[in-house]
């Protein structure tokens, strides 16, 4: 059996990121998997090993354990070994005979051999290094014993059983205004347009869901899903609490002491709101149903709470400073 390079079948390199072999994963799965290539051998068992190598890289324990012992298992069985002849170098005091710093190999008792492994031999070591089982299948890829060339003649015939692909997570950033009315985005993913409706009422946390637009399935099973991950960004005026929006309104002095309409900003409409007369600085005004729609229930809305806060006149005139003056003076007195 000739050694399996998971990452030339991937065609990555082994600095790869664990975003780079999903992405070629996804490329390879698409181009190979036996509903576009019907009737098709060949690409029939190019698709096995793609999963195969994608189930040991994806996987940093397991492609741990592959990148440490890749290399034995290449001069093992080019050199014809069979599995319970498996020696792996320890160090320079348990090498076979041979050149100083040079592999060798010899026939080791089941005794030696749970010594190095533990437990019950080279079946529970193969299901410590991959997660296989003596005989069996690995439980996502595919790949059995016979097929890393142990036993004889390569296992053939039916899949793995089907596995769901895993789901995506995309970050979009709206603004408060798109999470009011609703809005959408065209998203380019593995060379494919995805135009996803963003519902009314969303907030940074939510996540809409995109069904069947995640990782494609293994072995024929359903692909994933895609999730757009919500962040709504700070508005200038407006700050929200859930469903609820509060807004600082700045309003004149001389509104605030006599009384008078002001107009009010919303997300939707300006409004015409009423101040008293002797409106204290900082007093907050609720208008019922003018915040944010709910998400489950959009025809269902929050309210806006408006602070109003008193604005100074600026460059009073001696005039109007006089003025000031005999109102102090009148305010003193009484």
């Amino acid at each position: 059996m000739d050694y399996k390079d998971y990452y030339k079948i991937l065609g990555v390199t082994k600095t790869a990121t664990e975003k780079e072999i999903k992405k070629a994963y996804r490329k390879l799965a698409r181009q190979y998997h036996p509903d576009a290539n019907p009737n098709d051998p060949k690409a029939e068992e190019k698709f096995k090993e793609i999963n195969e190598a994608y189930e040991v890289l994806s996987d940093p324990e397991k492609r741990k354990k592959y990148d440490q012992f890749g290399a034995q298992w290449k001069n093992f069985t080019g050199a014809g070994g069979r599995p319970e002849d498996f020696w792996q170098q320890y160090g320079a005091g348990t090498r076979g005979a041979g050149a100083p710093g040079a592999g060798g190999y010899r026939t080791v008792s089941p005794e030696e051999f749970e010594q190095m492994f533990g437990g019950g031999g080279f079946s529970d070591f193969f299901e410590t290094l991959f997660g296989m089982r003596g005989g069996g299948r690995s439980r996502a890829s595919g790949a059995g014993f016979d097929d890393f060339g142990f036993g004889g003649a390569r296992t053939s015939g039916a899949y793995a059983r089907p596995a769901r692909g895993r789901d995506i997570e995309h970050p979009v950033t709206i603004t408060l205004e798109e999470a009011y009315r609703g809005s959408s985005r065209t998203l380019q993913l593995d060379g494919e347009r995805i135009e996803v409706k963003i519902p009314r009422g969303v907030k940074t946390g939510s996540r809409v869901r995109v069904a069947g637009k995640g990782e494609p399935g293994r072995n024929g099973g359903a692909p994933g899903d895609l999730y757009l991950k919500i962040t709504v960004a700070p508005h200038a005026q407006f700050q929200r609490e859930g469903d609820n929006l509060r807004l600082k309104l700045p309003v004149d002095l001389y509104t605030m002491i006599l009384g008078g309409e002001v107009q009010v900003p919303t997300l939707d409409r300006p409004l015409i709101l009423n101040i008293p007369p002797e409106t204290d600085n900082g007093k907050v005004f609720r208008l019922r149903g003018k915040g944010m729609p709910n998400v489950k229930k959009p025809d269902q809305h929050g309210d806006l709470y408006v602070e109003v806060v008193a604005r100074l006149p600026k460059n009073l005139t001696e005039r109007e400073k006089e003025l000031f003056r005999q109102l102090r003076a009148l305010r003193t007195n009484a």
